[in-house]
C-alpha cells in the first residue's frame, strides 16, 4: 500500500511541477481595454453626438449599415473606425485594428 501511495504522490508532484513550469514559460501581455488603441484614437465621434453632427464634422462614411434590433442600432464605417448609433445618437466609436509597422506576427502554435 505504501508503494501505491508513493507513486500517487510522485505522479501528483510531477503533474503540478510540469504544469507550473510550462505556465511560467508563456509570455502574456495585458493592455487595459481603456488604453487599447489610445495612441491611434485621434479625433473620433464621441458618445451622444447626432448623426448630423458626425457627418458635418467627419464627412460622409464609406458605408452606412441599416439599423437592426430594438432599440435600433445602426453603424457607419469610416477608414479607421466604425461608429455605432442608437436611433440617431452615437453609442460607441470602435477603432479598427491596425498592426504596428515592424511588429512581430502572432505565433498561434
Amino acid at each position: 500500500m505504501t508503494t501505491f501511495r508513493s507513486y500517487t504522490l510522485l505522479a501528483l508532484g510531477l503533474t503540478l511541477g510540469l504544469g507550473l513550469s510550462s505556465a511560467s514559460i508563456a509570455d502574456r501581455v495585458e493592455i487595459p481595454v481603456g488604453q487599447q488603441g489610445a495612441e491611434n484614437a485621434g479625433d473620433v465621434p464621441t458618445n451622444g453626438m447626432t448623426q448630423e453632427r458626425v457627418e458635418s464634422r467627419f464627412g460622409a462614411p464609406q458605408e452606412r449599415r441599416a439599423a437592426v434590433g430594438d432599440p435600433p442600432i445602426s453603424s457607419w464605417v469610416y477608414e479607421d473606425y466604425v461608429v455605432y448609433f442608437e436611433h440617431d445618437k452615437v453609442l460607441r466609436t470602435v477603432l479598427k485594428h491596425r498592426p504596428r509597422a515592424g511588429a512581430a506576427p502572432a505565433n498561434d502554435g
